[in-house]
């Protein structure tokens, strides 16, 4: 038996990180209640999104482009590339206005607990990136949790052979602590204090 549209939108709800049953029913029910035009806008925004919303193809981010408008400006430094986690992480780098280069999103990190291997990242993409003749410098700005830390080492080791310089952002982040929540004169900082990476 199909479920009914408020148990379906109840479920639909819980997807989201952090929403459990009862917050679902709570969202659901002011939707349905209070917000109707609101609830609309909602289903109209996650539709276009989801139907225009792809990954960037130089550097992985969401864009309604092929190309996104970082990669695209002639005012990034193509010589540097800075590997983030996820779009959240490339946003905080950002709002330092501390880096001026281009990024490379892996839309995930190391975690075999997870079954998530450098298969799964996508890191040959990320290779044939940074090979691109363009790139000089990486820089590792994974965050400083144990799976953040190992994508970075294994970053580090794939790159090592080829020649390229790779540095890591400083530990001016708190360790154990993730971009997202890391306020930008603190990010700032790690950015400018980064160094080159050692086995």
């Amino acid at each position: 038996m199909n479920p009914s549209g408020l148990e379906a939108l109840i479920e639909a709800l819980r997807c989201l990180p952090g929403v459990g049953p009862k917050s679902a029913q709570r969202m659901a029910y002011h939707l349905l209640q209070h917000d109707r035009k609101g609830a609309q806008r909602l289903g109209d925004a996650i539709a276009h999104a989801v139907a225009l919303i792809r990954h960037c193809q130089r550097c992985n981010t969401f864009t309604e482009s092929e190309i996104c408008e970082r990669c695209a400006s002639p005012r990034r430094d193509a010589s540097l590339l800075c590997v983030v986690e996820t779009p959240v992480d490339m946003n905080m780098m950002e709002q330092t206005q501390a880096y001026s280069g281009l990024y490379y999103v892996l839309m995930g990190r190391i975690s075999p607990l997870d079954g998530v291997g450098a298969r799964e990242l996508g890191l040959e993409r990320l290779l044939s990136r940074i090979l691109d003749g363009a790139v000089r410098e990486v820089i590792l700005a994974t965050n400083y949790t144990n799976e953040g830390e190992a994508t970075a080492h294994y970053i580090m080791s794939m790159l090592k052979p080829k020649g390229i310089t790779v540095t890591r952002i400083a530990r001016g982040v708190p360790v154990g602590g993730e971009l997202e929540y890391v306020d930008s004169g603190t990010l700032a900082q790690a950015l400018r204090e980064r160094r080159t990476c050692a086995d």
